[in-house]
């Protein structure tokens, strides 16, 4: 895997599904899903998956333009907040675990590159 930080363009034109595969090619047994404040017929706000064909327009509240720069040794709790913080964006983590993809919401203080071997080992014994 490259060590040096993979920089991705976040503008309002981008797709989610060319974002999470510039995020991708770096770290291959990570992946990003993005999310949108819905509100559920019980009318409290929830949070909503967003399907990657769609804009980053459409699922963000701030619409700053720029290039996040990610970095391995970033932790999932930082890239998070990051891009809530700078474009907006609600984002999960997720990791692979065979054939299943698993969120990590438990490890989110590991940095990416801890996540992505994980990602990598468990996904060879399952193989």
């Amino acid at each position: 895997m490259n060590l040096s930080p993979v920089k991705i363009n976040i503008n309002d034109h981008r797709k989610i599904f060319a974002i999470q595969q510039d995020f991708n090619e770096a770290f291959p047994y990570l992946k990003l899903e993005f999310f949108k404040k819905s509100n559920s017929s019980g009318g409290q706000p929830g949070m909503k998956p967003v399907e990657d064909n769609k804009t980053i327009a459409e699922c963000r509240t701030r619409h700053n333009n720029g290039t996040i720069e990610i970095s391995p040794n970033m932790t999932v709790a930082d890239l998070e907040q990051y891009f809530a913080d700078v474009f907006g964006i609600t984002v999960n983590v997720w990791r692979k675990s065979g054939k299943v993809w698993l969120e990590t919401s438990v490890t989110e203080g590991w940095t990416l590159l801890e996540q992505n071997k994980q990602g990598e080992a468990l996904s060879s014994k399952a193989s």
